[in-house]
């Protein structure tokens, strides 16, 4: 993966990383290219003349199937779904799904039936998880049988690293994602914010870490405020994007 000239343009950086995301597919065997910035939106990624990099840089395996002008894709495709629940990169190679280490949420989804969408028979899938809750993908495929997990053992970390500047480079230079500095919540505020997500009322959550219900409800109210929302289900929501709340313990 070539080094690029940060004092160059954001939509140059974007282009040439957009020009190695297709030059390594044909390298690796892997030559059809699907991305997206947000799989749960359904807008493409674009160039900076508003073209989709789907028609002008990478191609895919269907020629008539233009993915990107699909708005249930994202919830057909298993090899995207996966993304949901893996944040490493994963392949996929004779039916079935796999990864560095045994992974139970791939285990899940080898359902062979699931993948004769596009005809796909092998593919390397990055997956890139960006603050805010954001979940972007890389997807090198291809229509023919390949012995894809070798090739996944020797380049899944600089392919993971490629995607990720990828679509990072791409939230930037289109000013998508979350702005400014890191809000800091204090601890107190943080408590009141995983109980309240773990489904407590005000009151279970005053006794729990003994306090007043007013007290309770002054931290929410200080934390929807710091994160810039209203109100205690949007104040959750966004401090889980953050990694304030994380996710659920035993």
């Amino acid at each position: 993966m070539p080094q690029i000239d940060a004092s160059l343009s954001l939509e140059t950086q974007l282009s040439t990383l957009a020009r190695d995301v297709s030059d390594t597919g044909e390298t690796i065997g892997l030559p059809y290219i699907a991305v997206s910035p947000d799989i749960a939106s359904p807008m493409p990624m674009m160039d900076a003349d508003g073209r989709p990099f789907a028609e002008t840089v990478f191609r895919w395996i269907d020629p008539e199937l233009k993915y990107w002008e699909d708005r249930s894709f994202a919830l057909r495709s298993a090899l995207v779904h996966a993304t949901r629940t893996c944040a490493e990169p994963f392949y996929f190679e004779h039916g079935r799904l796999g990864s560095w280490r045994p992974n139970d949420a791939l285990e899940a989804g080898n359902a062979p039936e699931q993948y004769a969408l596009a005809r796909v028979k092998a593919a390397i899938v990055s997956p890139v998880h960006l603050p805010g809750g954001t979940i972007g993908a890389v997807v090198w495929a291809s229509d023919r049988e390949v012995e894809v997990s070798p090739v996944f053992k020797a380049r899944a970390e600089r392919l993971h690293a490629l995607a990720l500047k990828f679509i990072a480079t791409y939230h930037d230079a289109r000013a998508i994602g979350p702005k400014g500095p890191a809000v800091h919540l204090t601890r107190r505020e943080i408590q009141c914010l995983k109980w309240a997500a773990a489904g407590k009322t005000d009151s279970e959550v005053a006794t729990i870490i003994n306090i007043s219900v007013p007290t309770v409800r002054f931290h929410i109210t200080n934390a929807a405020r710091k994160l810039d929302v209203t109100g205690k289900a949007q104040a959750i929501h966004r401090a889980t994007t953050l990694g304030y709340v994380g996710g659920r313990e035993s």
